[in-house]
């Protein structure tokens, strides 16, 4: 996906918000917002949102010596989602399609996103994400696909997106290998280093993923799935997976041109991305890309 005008404002704000989750003083924070401008001032206009993100963050955490200012913060994500795991998993068990609530869930849990606020969402709040999530509609809807797609595959890479996403996701991977009747091996892959609140090797194992897929790294601190800053290993897993599900907004923006079978689940939460996508900002997305095109969407 190209990057917007309206992106510029966007990281202006991730860049101070990284600041103050350093814990930088006033003067350092100007220092990035400067350097920030500086940097999108140079820029050819080629970029993807997440890559453009991917040098400011690094110089954030350069700048300000903090290797992961929103440890934080995940740790606090994870704690409250897993709360609401025993809850969340009676909603699939009590649902008449346990695949259809899951997918729902895994796409409510994409409201905990500090690229989008600095401010953790409590336990109400994500209980009425939940809620409204499986009051609506998927406006882009595209189950139909991913649910032919499993009854032929038995592997499948799902891509993480924020820390306490993790938890929702670890209730689809569940709901994944009970909606086939056949062995199914699933693999989870998670930054290689901290950027902004996206889910790491840690936060995955604290949200309890290794019970239910095998978790892998992608050896990047850049938000999204950008293939070339990945590593060699990675890259051969993500081009033999015969089915990808690529959670949230930034692997959308890395990945929405990649020729791979691809189903992306995530909140359009910003015109932007719902201006790209095609569906109103809020709505529930669930889109098959590329060679899945022409097997129903």
């Amino acid at each position: 996906m190209r990057t917007y005008l309206d992106c510029y404002p966007c990281f202006m704000r991730q860049a101070l918000d990284a600041g103050r989750m350093a814990g930088a003083s006033d003067d350092m924070q100007h220092h990035l917002l400067l350097r920030t401008m500086e940097h999108l001032a140079s820029l050819e206009g080629t970029e993807t949102p997440p890559e453009i993100g991917h040098v400011i963050h690094r110089m954030v955490r350069r700048l300000t010596g903090v290797d992961d200012p929103f440890r934080e913060v995940k740790a606090v994500s994870t704690c409250q989602a897993l709360a609401l795991y025993p809850w969340i998993k009676d909603l699939v068990a009590e649902a008449k399609d346990s695949l259809a609530c899951a997918v729902h869930l895994a796409i409510a849990g994409n409201i905990i996103d500090f690229a989008q606020t600095t401010a953790p969402r409590d336990q109400a709040a994500l209980r009425d994400s939940v809620r409204e999530a499986l009051a609506s509609p998927l406006t882009i809807d595209d189950l139909g696909i991913l649910r032919a797609a499993l009854t032929t595959t038995r592997e499948v890479l799902v891509l993480a997106d924020n820390a306490g996403e993790t938890v929702f996701d670890r209730v689809l991977i569940e709901a994944l290998h009970d909606d086939t009747t056949q062995p199914l091996t699933v693999r989870y892959a998670v930054k290689g280093a901290p950027v902004l609140n996206d889910a790491t090797w840690d936060d995955a194992l604290a949200a309890g993923i290794d019970a239910v897929a095998e978790i892998v790294t992608n050896g990047s601190d850049a938000a999204g799935t950008i293939l070339e800053d990945c590593t060699a290993e990675f890259r051969e897993i993500f081009e033999r997976a015969p089915l990808v599900i690529a959670k949230g907004q930034a692997n959308y923006e890395t990945l929405s041109e990649a020729s791979a079978p691809l189903v992306f689940l995530l909140r359009a939460k910003c015109p932007v991305i719902a201006r790209d996508v095609g569906a109103p900002v809020g709505s529930l997305i669930c889109e098959a890309r590329r060679i899945f095109m022409g097997a129903g969407g």
